[in-house]
């Protein structure tokens, strides 16, 4: 579903992103791991389009994402850490436009908008208010709901859980289970280790731009956690 190969990115004479390789299969939720700076958000963007590699390929659902990436993106959605919607808008103003986009149908985007927000309780109300009114939660709640309405192929999310509720996470959580149990993939970013270690299939572990560790998840905790694992890599890293 998402192929990264020999990724590379640099910001000048830092190398963001060093020669990486993953990929994502069908049905996988796949945990992107590593500390501040580590280049997850940098690799996360790369994947979306939002930044150019300076070198390497991204495939999206087989379908290469320098050659064509209007396509690449109908497939997939994208889920930044701090969600940048428009606070001159309602939330079912921003969810309209969001329709809009992808060309859904009245009938699938009204029941899609009802399903989503019945499941995350953002009430109707909420929804006709600006977005300028809303907690950072209600912001990702909107984007949640923005994210899956169109049924994309392959979810890509930075930081997803943060601001959210534990009801909201817990549900945020059987909505990612429930896409990849239908076919759909999901690579996402998150410090929260031990949400990381119960919801994934597979994990990756990258350090200054490297992938250091990655397979599925009970390969790398193995007998440990992978909150033992992480610490022990950076420990042997600094020592």
């Amino acid at each position: 579903m998402l192929k990264i190969q020999s990724l590379t990115k640099t910001y000048g004479s830092k190398v963001a992103v060093d020669d990486l390789s993953l990929e994502i299969n069908p049905g996988e939720i796949y945990g992107f791991i590593g500390p501040n700076g580590a280049g997850k958000s940098t690799t996360i963007k790369c994947c979306c389009g939002l930044l150019q590699p300076d070198n390497g390929e991204i495939t999206i659902d087989g379908i290469d994402l320098a050659s064509d990436p209007m396509e690449c993106k109908r497939r997939l959605a994208y889920l930044p850490d701090n969600p940048d919607l428009y606070n001159f808008m309602t939330g079912m103003g921003y969810l309209g436009f969001v329709a809009d986009i992808f060309s859904l149908p009245k009938d699938q985007r009204q029941s899609s908008i009802e399903h989503y927000s019945d499941l995350l309780k953002l009430s109707a109300e909420e929804l006709a208010s600006p977005i300028s009114s809303y907690s950072h939660g209600m912001k990702q709640k909107l984007a949640f709901i923005s994210a899956f309405m169109h049924k994309p192929r392959l979810i890509i999310m930075d930081e997803p859980f943060v601001g959210l509720d534990p009801i909201a996470s817990h549900t945020v959580k059987q909505l990612m289970r429930e896409h990849c149990d239908h076919g759909g993939a999901i690579f996402f970013s998150t410090h929260v280790l031990e949400v990381a270690e119960k919801l994934c299939d597979k994990v990756a572990i990258i350090r200054s731009g490297k992938l250091v560790m990655s397979g599925d998840t009970d390969e790398v905790v193995g007998n440990s956690s992978l909150e033992s694992v992480f610490l022990e890599l950076e420990e042997d890293a600094n020592a």
